[in-house]
């Protein structure tokens, strides 16, 4: 019997194992391919799925991802790192930062071919996020940037042009407060206890580690040896630590506790991926001892509190097509298309009617009997009766109809799953369809989270000793299913996505909102229009639990509030099955798309006879820089951290 040919992807999979094993120095390592990568969890690496089309660019990214993981656990000790970790929340992920900058380092310097993937990693991230001042100097990406500056002086590579912009913008101000401790990184690359010291003197440097519960230098020292502790102190003073622990003392239980915290936390993530790699699903886990339940309701309006997210460090923007694969993506597309094949009446319907009306709106208007323009053929008969008669010209005048964009913005959380989120994806694929036929430029995004209960960032926050009110705590997945320029039948399989089981996970409505309106705030059009599709409150467990019931549909409120105050671009929210009119002034609520005809058209066809919004933005408001960012020519100058940390707060 013939044997069937391997994937073509094979022989790369099994190269790919055996050189981050080498690299890892781990003959164990276990590789794995999912769509969930990259994650390393333990001496478990999980990729993503190579791509059957495998480019030089795909190959070189996958590589880079799994070197970046073996790098990790050749040269980097857990529990060192847990011991000298910052308390101050603001300090961590620039320490966490700074410290893998290290370990990719080493394997740079010591490698070409590892040089070459890791870089190519960087660029490739940094091309996806691109760069946005007003948001950057709203939330200064600290960790970010000093990561590629701490890159750039341990490797001699400078940042990608994607994020030159952005390190130029706060390079300055580093290198004045923290450039002396900056220099010494290379010298102590080695020894990953050094480097976490100057490490502390660079973030205390840029006062971003200045909790008075941060260990000193020369903590290490002290936790190492319990005897030379002992030989410092009295028989009084040992008589006290049986009764009352040391300041280091309780600095090491808590790392202690934190570890564990790790491990458990290491354990759960591995059962979890596991059962993802069997059949993934929809369905939430349930929530541990004393955690609250998710579904928040206001409890009036109470003192006002500012949001802040614990990290951002794996937050993703990504395309549909990274998710998954061609192949998958056609029999999901194919699904979809069986769902619409019994609504085609009412897509027929809901294009011509809302064609007819925008359509309307751009027929041509002329001006006649002009003494210049274009010669109006219809008036030659009174020159031929009435010689004197003057020449008649005609001019079309100008229609600003076309200068239009809109943003379909759909909630892609476990409560849309089923029956709401075919309709939403029915709704995305009719307004695109319809819309670019009229000459409308359509976007279509995607929002969740990438792990239920929190994934990395709750991890993190747990090795860093459970800081309370750590502020939103899961990562986020922003999905780019359809980009403003590219034509509907090349994204028309992207829709599909929203059917994969497992995507849908938790919502974060109020980041989602802004990451769209900042897209629509970059683009050219006169028009811009923000359509959202959602099924009401924001959800998810880990923020919810160990902050305010209404943390998330708070600062929900206050991104509608500025948006529909402060900015030009118009927002309409879509309700599939509930009532969104409580957090937006336009907004309709739908139960099927039967309902489609009658009720988004009128909407949207509202919208497009209004005059483009110009509305002023107010000081201090989410979608502006802070105040006093600007200086006397106009153009956006370099503050300082505390300039930019106190207009935030």
């Amino acid at each position: 019997m013939a044997k069937s040919p391997e994937s073509p992807v094979e022989p790369f999979k099994r190269a790919l194992a055996h050189a981050a094993r080498s690299l890892a120095e781990t003959p164990d390592l276990e590789i794995v391919y999912s769509g969930e990568g990259p994650q390393l969890t333990g001496k478990r690496a999980v990729l993503p799925h190579p791509p059957r089309d495998l480019t030089a660019a795909d190959a070189a990214r996958i590589r880079g991802l799994a070197d970046q993981m073996a790098l990790r656990l050749a040269h980097h000790d857990p529990q060192a790192h847990a011991k000298n970790r910052p308390v101050s929340p603001l300090g961590q992920p620039a320490y966490d930062a700074i410290e893998q900058a290290r370990v990719e380092a080493i394997g740079a310097n010591a490698l070409g071919g590892v040089r070459d993937n890791l870089k190519a990693v960087v660029e490739q991230f940094w091309t996806k996020r691109g760069f946005n001042e007003a948001e950057a100097m709203a939330n200064p990406p600290m960790a970010e940037v000093l990561s590629l500056m701490v890159r750039e002086r341990l490797t001699g590579e400078p940042p990608p042009a994607a994020a030159k912009p952005l390190v130029d913008l706060f390079r300055a101000d580093v290198e004045a407060k923290a450039g002396t401790d900056l220099d010494k990184l290379l010298d102590a690359i080695e020894d990953q206890k050094a480097y976490a010291r100057v490490t502390r003197a660079i973030l205390r440097d840029l006062e971003m580690a200045d909790d008075a519960s941060d260990l000193p230098e020369d903590a290490d020292e002290n936790e190492e040896s319990g005897e030379d502790a002992e030989a410092e102190g009295s028989e009084d003073q040992d008589d006290n630590e049986n009764q009352e622990q040391t300041p280091q003392a309780s600095a090491a239980d808590e790392s202690q506790t934190s570890q564990q915290d790790t491990d458990d936390s290491d354990s759960q993530t591995t059962e979890a991926q596991e059962s993802a790699d069997g059949e993934e699903t929809d369905q939430p886990p349930e929530m541990g001892e004393g955690e609250q339940p998710a579904r928040p309701e206001m409890r009036g309006e109470g003192k006002p509190v500012t949001y802040k997210v614990f990290t951002t460090a794996h937050d993703e923007i990504v395309s549909a097509e990274e998710l998954c694969d061609a192949e998958e993506l056609g029999r999901l597309r194919a699904y979809l298309d069986q769902q619409l094949a019994s609504l085609s009446n009412v897509v027929s319907r809901l294009a011509n009617r809302l064609q007819r009306k925008l359509l309307a709106q751009q027929n041509r208007a002329w001006s006649f009997d002009l003494e210049e323009g274009i010669l109006d053929v219809a008036r030659l008969t009174r020159v031929i009766t009435d010689p004197t008669a003057p020449l008649s010209f005609k001019e079309e005048d100008d229609t600003e109809f076309r200068d239009t964009v809109v943003t379909i913005l759909i909630d892609n959380s476990g409560s849309m799953r089923g029956r709401p989120i075919m309709v939403a994806a029915v709704c995305a694929d009719i307004l695109a369809r319809t819309l670019e036929r009229c000459g409308v430029k359509t976007e279509i995004l995607g929002f969740t989270t990438r792990a239920w209960k929190g994934g990395q960032s709750r991890e993190d926050w747990l090795k860093s000793g459970k800081p309370p009110q750590p502020g939103r705590l899961n990562d986020l997945r922003h999905i780019i299913y359809k980009a403003a320029d590219a034509p509907w039948r090349r994204a028309r399989k992207n829709l599909g996505l929203m059917m994969r089981e497992g995507l849908l996970k938790e919502n974060i409505d109020g980041e989602a909102l802004l990451w769209a309106h900042h897209r629509l705030i970059g683009r050219p059009e006169a028009r811009r229009i923000l359509m959202v599709i959602s099924d009401g409150a924001p959800v998810d467990d880990s923020t919810l639990s160990v902050n305010s019931g209404h943390y998330l549909e708070r600062h929900l409120r206050e991104v509608i509030a500025e948006i529909e105050g402060k900015s030009p671009v118009q927002l309409i929210a879509i309700g599939i099955g509930h009532d969104v009119t409580r957090y937006y002034r336009r907004a309709v609520t739908i139960v099927d798309v039967e309902q489609l005809a009658g009720a988004i058209v009128e909407q949207l066809a509202e919208l497009f006879e209004e005059e483009p919004r110009k509305v002023g933005r107010g000081s201090g408001s989410l979608l502006q820089p802070p105040p006093n960012t600007h200086g006397p020519s106009g153009g956006m100058r370099r503050s300082t951290f505390k300039e930019v940390r106190r207009a935030v707060a």
